[in-house]
């Protein structure tokens, strides 16, 4: 039984992550580089993103896409605290991803109608997360928590528990995970690497982007 009451957590989010069969995220140091950022993506065929609460411009490129980007699913990522799940809310996420999860998290999404995909990178972490109801979750760090293999051994003892495996991930390794039956979709900064971001390289990113598409598990 979820500890969360009537309330859903995660209501809507298995929609946003199965738009596709990567996510990016995206370390975003200029909000003035979400709009075309976001476009670029969703010219190549990308309809969701994780922006990461790791820099001063995030929450504004979340604010920017939410607003003026239609068609894409913005999300906030590293969501550590409450506080960063209501600065998340306001600035119009569609979703919240944190790397692992707390009781005060858990809490906070209990009160609010922000999909929230919680971290777990062990089994005790994912049957703690079930129990509360939380069968969607991000497996983190993916390649150094042990990878494919350690998320193929989950599958038989928890099969109802859906992944979103982020971290060392790249185009070359996602198809290993895009073949596993518990993954919905993964999570990778490859499509949005630092340099094309700092040239402003938007056709650069659509072209990953459209490589990243065609990663679809057929």
């Amino acid at each position: 039984m979820s500890d969360t009451g009537t309330h859903d957590p995660q209501h809507g989010l298995e929609a946003i992550l199965r738009r596709g069969p990567v996510m990016p995220v995206v370390v975003i140091d200029d909000a003035a580089q979400a709009l075309p950022l976001a476009r670029a993506l969703l010219a190549g065929g990308i309809r969701s993103i994780e922006i990461t609460l790791r820099t001063p411009a995030a929450l504004g490129a979340i604010r920017a896409i939410a607003a003026g980007v239609d068609g894409m699913a913005v999300g906030a990522g590293t969501v550590l605290s409450p506080a960063d799940l209501e600065a998340a809310a306001r600035a119009g996420a569609h979703f919240a991803v944190s790397p692992g999860s707390t009781p005060a998290l858990r809490a906070a999404t209990a009160d609010r109608a922000l999909p929230w995909l919680p971290g777990a990178a062990t089994a005790s972490e994912v049957m703690a997360l079930r129990e509360a109801g939380y069968r969607l979750q991000k497996f983190f760090p993916a390649a150094a928590a042990g990878g494919v293999a350690l998320l193929r051994s989950l599958h038989g003892p928890l099969p109802d528990v859906r992944f979103c495996p982020t971290g060392g991930i790249s185009a070359e390794t996602a198809p290993d995970w895009l073949a596993l039956s518990d993954v919905v979709c993964v999570g990778g900064s490859w499509l949005t690497p630092a340099d094309r971001l700092r040239a402003a390289d938007w056709r650069a990113i659509e072209a990953l982007a459209r490589q990243a598409v065609a990663l679809r598990r057929s």
